[in-house]
């Protein structure tokens, strides 16, 4: 504790104060001209300590004090500025870019769903036209009725079990059976793997249940199959679980090309931090040949074994 640090306090203290004052002006100003007047401002406070060492102490080792003093802090503050503009930069860009896939597949999402509910729609339709038009006895109008309703509540699921998925919910944790949540997600993607033609084939054989919030589960795995979906067009995703006596393992499998793998694990990083949060771990396996997912929960009890394929 010299003469140099008894010096900094009253002038770093005024700046400190200074900044402070003038900081949100400062945010408002462009990139550049950011990186150009903190770059100044550091010369300017350099020349200023730099005239009070050599007022203090003489003038001896003048060119060591001009690089130490005039001429490595606004080197060092350039430098550091730039730098952080440019990361802001790119983290802006790939926010943007981010956004814009999922706005995108939210409405692929969209109107496969919309062709989805199409099809039983144009039955229904075609069914109440033949009840207005055609005379029709009792046991025929009655199975017209029934096919109409049957349609319509199809129509309606495919409805409900969107909004349930775009519907945020209060977090509760919670006994969840496996193999009752992964085929609703895989019935709700059904319509965009058609859309992109993905074939998903899906082996569920573990029989225990896992502790968990439903919505987060159900929100975190339709978000990594739908991007699998989205990037392994025209291919096939297989989908598998397993259990040992303490845990239960849930596989998904995809062709999808390395590169774009790498970049989608990362986009998929939220989604696996809400699964480690169930007390749940994640591994990843990227191969040219495609890339594997590894799900591991630990398990609780022991309901019935089913097989189901979705194709």
């Amino acid at each position: 504790m010299d003469l140099g640090f008894y010096l900094s306090i009253p002038i770093y203290g005024i700046l400190s104060i200074f900044l402070w004052k003038v900081h949100p002006h400062f945010l408002q100003l462009s990139s550049k001209y950011r990186i150009i007047s903190s770059t100044m401002l550091t010369l300017i406070v350099s020349i200023f300590t730099l005239t009070l060492v050599l007022n203090t102490i003489g003038a001896g080792h003048t060119l060591d004090l001009f690089i130490a003093y005039v001429f490595v802090p606004p080197l060092g503050v350039a430098i550091h500025a730039y730098t952080i503009e440019m990361v802001e930069k790119i983290l802006l860009q790939r926010q943007l870019f981010i956004k814009a896939e999922k706005r995108e597949a939210v409405e692929q999402m969209g109107a496969a769903i919309s062709h989805e509910i199409r099809n039983p729609l144009t039955t229904a339709i075609g069914f109440l036209e033949l009840l207005n038009k055609e005379p029709l006895e009792s046991d025929k109008r009655k199975q017209y009725l029934t096919i109409l309703k049957e349609e319509l509540d199809f129509a309606e699921k495919i409805i409900q079990d969107y909004l349930a998925y775009s519907k945020p919910s209060v977090e509760t944790s919670k006994e969840l059976n496996i193999q009752e949540e992964l085929p609703i997600i895989l019935k709700l993607l059904q319509p965009l793997a058609n859309y992109y033609s993905v074939e998903i084939i899906s082996n569920l054989s573990s029989m225990s249940l896992i502790e968990g919030d439903r919505a987060k589960f159900q929100h975190s795995f339709i978000n990594i199959i739908k991007n699998l979906i989205v990037m392994s067009d025209g291919s096939t995703i297989f989908i598998n679980t397993e259990e040992t006596k303490t845990n239960i393992f849930i596989t998904i499998n995809s062709s999808t090309p390395m590169i774009q793998m790498k970049t989608m694990t990362l986009d998929m990083s939220i989604d696996f931090g809400i699964i480690k949060t169930m007390k749940g771990s994640v591994q990843t396996k990227i191969t040219e040949n495609g890339t594997t997912y590894y799900f591991s929960f630990r398990s609780m009890k022991t309901p019935l074994k089913c097989i189901i394929s979705f194709s």
